[in-house]
């Protein structure tokens, strides 16, 4: 890896952790986008994932206060039985099928009546989550807009959403680090010391995220949370659609 390279990767991602760091999202798609188009798949992910464990892990230190640890211990424990089904079934949709469901994820909550699915964030709901968005990881990488759209239709305060999700996405990208790591060689390709400085870049860009969350009101926070929703999951419905009908 040339210092070009490992500078301008640096500086991509603390720009992906500073957005991470404001609203939880987004930054991690931006980022296993180019880490694709950089390195294989194997080193992809979980370059991913190390960088994803250390930005959210960082936001769980910063905001650890407001960690609601019991929605944390069902995520875990869904994330677990979806690993385990995932180890039985094996099964591997095509791209363009894996982005679609991806993209109608959120779309498909907010259509779901109140009276069906509260909005309220129960163990129920928090276990559910896991499985469905550990499915996503394993399939792409990232759990997509399912798992915002999900915290954001709860109760919680802005503070409670970003520190309680960071430490659940700790968990799912860790899954994701040994389901790629333990079971791909390709791993070798990235550097150890590029590994040090990739940490370091995301912790430095969810600090700076975490000043601008402190002058967002929740009512700000909510609001463009869910336009961001909007448009990843456009783009992922979009590019599914592309994949599917061969226009690209």
């Amino acid at each position: 890896m040339t210092a070009l390279m490992a500078a301008s990767l640096s500086l991509l991602m603390i720009g992906t952790a500073f957005l991470s760091g404001i609203f939880g999202m987004a930054g991690g798609l931006i980022l296993i986008g180019v880490l694709l188009v950089v390195f294989p798949l194997p080193t992809a992910m979980v370059l991913h994932a190390i960088t994803q464990m250390a930005s959210n892990g960082w936001r769980s230190l910063l905001w650890w206060r407001h960690i609601v640890w019991m929605s944390t211990a069902f995520y875990v424990a869904g994330c677990l039985v979806s690993v385990g089904l995932w180890s039985l079934w094996l099964y591997v949709p095509d791209k363009a099928v894996a982005l679609l469901m991806l993209g109608l994820s959120p779309f498909v909550i907010r259509a779901i009546p109140e009276k069906i699915l509260p909005r309220s964030f129960g163990p129920a709901q928090v276990a559910a989550t896991g499985v469905l968005s550990m499915m996503l990881m394993l399939l792409t990488g990232v759990t997509g807009p399912l798992l915002d759209t999900m915290f954001l239709r709860s109760p919680l305060e802005r503070r409670q959403i970003i520190a309680t999700k960071a430490s659940c996405q700790v968990f799912g990208h860790g899954f994701k680090l040994v389901y790629f790591g333990a079971l791909i060689e390709q791993v070798g390709q990235v550097e150890p010391w590029f590994l040090g400085i990739a940490i370091a870049s995301s912790m430095i860009g969810t600090s700076l995220g975490k000043l601008l969350l402190e002058k967002l009101s929740d009512k700000q926070f909510r609001v463009w949370s869910n336009r961001l929703i909007t448009v990843l999951a456009s783009y992922y419905v979009g590019y599914g659609l592309v994949l599917l009908t061969g226009i690209a």
